[in-house]
């Protein structure tokens, strides 16, 4: 029964990075993930109805919400994935952990589904920014944790530094978590394999200053 909202929401997804918005969403809201479904359905309309109002904006709007649809593919695999195995499984401890990747996992799509939102108020001009005190290198890990599965299938070391103290700086927490995996994606992208990244967060007078160091697979023997 948990599997039918879930494929019904992988399939809205690759309906999504296609540049189809014309399609119903429905499943019921009885619990998390029919919620999620739910507000997946809500994002699709309200995306549907800023591309109406947005027709010059269109080609853009559209790869943007291409590239965080895909984005969603991975966790969503991850929760199916995860799902059959706790069908499966016996042993109460597993169980328990398969749990806690679920939740995280489903956290993740959320933050996903919630970045699609973003990109309709940015078309429309109408972004506000939820500025808070943020603890930028406990933020970075958490992006670098939430990558770590393809950081070291791309086969990288990444040597980080951060400062001893608390760095708290001013920030919109899911934009910079945004950023920051943005970056690190590239990185894992671009890099050549079985090298070293290098990255350093410092203080620096009344700057908290991020620096990400890669050596690229391709030759940069361009301007």
């Amino acid at each position: 029964a948990l599997l039918q909202p879930l494929n019904k929401l992988q399939e809205a997804t690759k309906q999504i990075r296609d540049g189809n918005l014309d399609f119903t969403l429905d499943v019921d809201a009885d619990d998390e993930i029919g919620q999620l479904c739910q507000d997946f359905e809500e994002m699709r309309i309200r995306l549907r109805e800023n591309a109406d109002e947005k027709i010059q904006d269109d080609k853009e709007n559209k790869e943007l919400i291409s590239n965080i649809s895909h984005d969603l593919k991975t966790p969503l695999t991850a929760i199916i994935t995860y799902v059959n195995l706790l069908k499966e499984e016996k042993d109460e401890e597993k169980r328990q952990d398969y749990t806690q990747v679920l939740e995280r996992k489903s956290l993740r799509l959320k933050v996903l589904i919630e970045d699609l939102f973003e990109i309709s108020k940015a078309s429309s001009k109408n972004v506000t920014l939820d500025i808070m005190d943020i603890d930028v290198s406990n933020l970075f890990k958490q992006v670098k944790l939430e990558l770590e599965d393809k950081i070291q299938g791309a086969g990288l070391e990444l040597r980080c530094s951060y400062p001893e103290e608390k760095l708290i700086a001013p920030l919109d927490s899911q934009k910079t978590y945004r950023i920051f995996e943005n970056l690190l994606v590239n990185i894992i992208k671009y890099s050549m394999p079985n090298t070293r990244v290098y990255i350093e967060i410092v203080r620096e007078g009344q700057e908290a200053v991020v620096k990400m160091k890669n050596i690229s697979a391709a030759e940069l023997n361009f301007d």
